[in-house]
C-alpha cells in the first residue's frame, strides 16, 4: 500500500499539469452542480443547462476581474501618493535618534540595490523566464479546467456509471453508495466553504472601508480567494491588506486591521467552522491540522487546497466501500444493484 501510494503521488506530480485542472474541475463542479440542478429542475435540458451554468459562471468571473482591474487603475494614484508620504515620514524618522540615517546614507543603500540588481542580472532574467512558464502553464490549466468542468457537470453521472460498470454487483452497489456519499460530501464542503468565504469578505471589506484604505475590492476578492486555502491562504492575504493599510494609513490603522483579523479569526475558527463546515467535513481539528500540513508538504499550496475536502470525501465514502451498509435494511431502497 505504502509503494503505491509512493507511486501514484509520483505519476500524479509528473502529470501536475493534467491532475491539478482535473481537481480544480472536480471542486468547481461541486461548486456549480446545485444550480445545474436547479436549473434542470425548471425545465431546461440537461444541455442547456449546462451551458448556462458555465456561461453565468465565466460571466461572475469576467464581471469581477474587470470590476478589479478598475478599481486598481482607479486607486493606484491615491496609493501611490499615500505610500510616497508615508516614506518621507520613515525617513525622516530614521534620520532621527537612535538610528540617525541622514538621506545620504539611504540613498547609499538605494545604490547598493541597484548595484545587486545588476550584478545578478542573469537571476533575474531567469526569474522573468520562469515567470512566463509558470503563466503559459496556468493558461493552459485554466483553459484544461473550463473543458473538463463542463463535462462534468453534463455527464459526470455517466462518466462515473461508466467506471464502476465492470464491477461485480455488490462491488458496484457498494461503489454507487460510496461515490453519492462522496459526491455530497464535496458539494457540501465547497458550499460551507464558500460562505465561510463570503462572511469573510464582507467583515474584512466593511473593516477596510471604515478605514478608507485603497484597493477596497481588490483585497475584498483576495480574501474571498484565500478563504479556500486553510490557514495560510488568509495569512497572507491579511499580511498583505496589513502591509497596505501601514503604508497607507499609519501603524494604528494596521494595528485595528490587524485587531479585527484576529478577532474575525477567533469567529471563524469558533463559531463559523464547527457550525457551518463541521457538520459536513466531521473530522476532529487534530486531524484537520495532520491532513493541511500532509497535504502541503506533499504537494504545496494544491495540496492544502484539497487536503480537507480529500479527507471529507475518503470519510464518507470508506463506509459503504467496507461494506458497513449492506446489512442496513433501508441502504439500497432507493438504487436497484
Amino acid at each position: 500500500m505504502a509503494a503505491v501510494v509512493y507511486l501514484a503521488f509520483k505519476v500524479a506530480d509528473a502529470l501536475r499539469l493534467v491532475v491539478l485542472p482535473l481537481i480544480a474541475a472536480l471542486l468547481l463542479s461541486a461548486l456549480l452542480q446545485p444550480l445545474k440542478a436547479v436549473l434542470q429542475r425548471i425545465g431546461l435540458p440537461a444541455l442547456a443547462a449546462t451551458w448556462c451554468t458555465l456561461l453565468a459562471t465565466i460571466a461572475v468571473l469576467a464581471g469581477a476581474g474587470t470590476l478589479v482591474a478598475n478599481r486598481v487603475q482607479a486607486d493606484y494614484p491615491q496609493l501611490a501618493s499615500e505610500v510616497r508620504r508615508t516614506v518621507h515620514e520613515v525617513q525622516a524618522y530614521l534620520s532621527g535618534p537612535p538610528f540617525r540615517l541622514r538621506g545620504i546614507r539611504l540613498d547609499q543603500l538605494s545604490s547598493k540595490l541597484l548595484d545587486y540588481l545588476a550584478q545578478h542580472k542573469s537571476v533575474v532574467a531567469g526569474t522573468v523566464v520562469t515567470g512566463g512558464r509558470y503563466f503559459i502553464e496556468v493558461l493552459t490549466g485554466v483553459i484544461l479546467t473550463a473543458f473538463i468542468t463542463f463535462f462534468l457537470l453534463k455527464d459526470g453521472r455517466k462518466i462515473w456509471s461508466w467506471m464502476i460498470s465492470s464491477l461485480h454487483p455488490s462491488a458496484h452497489r457498494r461503489a454507487v453508495q460510496a461515490g453519492d456519499a462522496a459526491w455530497q460530501a464535496l458539494i457540501g464542503y465547497i458550499r460551507g466553504t464558500t460562505v465561510v468565504a463570503a462572511i469573510h469578505a464582507i467583515f474584512i471589506g466593511l473593516a477596510l472601508w471604515l478605514l478608507g484604505v485603497p484597493l477596497l475590492v481588490p483585497l475584498v476578492v483576495l480574501v474571498f480567494i484565500a478563504a479556500y486555502i486553510p490557514l495560510v491562504g488568509i495569512l497572507v492575504v491579511g499580511a498583505l491588506a496589513i502591509l497596505i493599510t501601514l503604508a497607507t494609513k499609519g501603524w494604528v490603522a494596521a494595528v485595528i486591521l490587524l485587531a479585527v483579523f484576529l478577532a474575525e479569526n477567533q469567529i471563524e475558527s469558533h463559531l463559523l467552522q464547527p457550525l457551518v463546515v463541521g457538520r459536513i467535513v466531521r473530522l476532529h481539528p487534530l486531524a484537520i491540522i495532520v491532513v493541511l500540513a500532509v497535504g502541503g508538504i506533499v504537494a504545496g499550496i494544491p495540496g492544502a487546497i484539497v487536503a480537507v475536502p480529500s479527507a471529507a470525501v475518503i470519510s464518507y465514502a470508506w463506509p459503504y466501500l467496507r461494506g458497513d451498509h449492506d446489512h442496513d435494511p433501508g441502504a439500497d431502497l432507493t438504487r436497484p444493484p
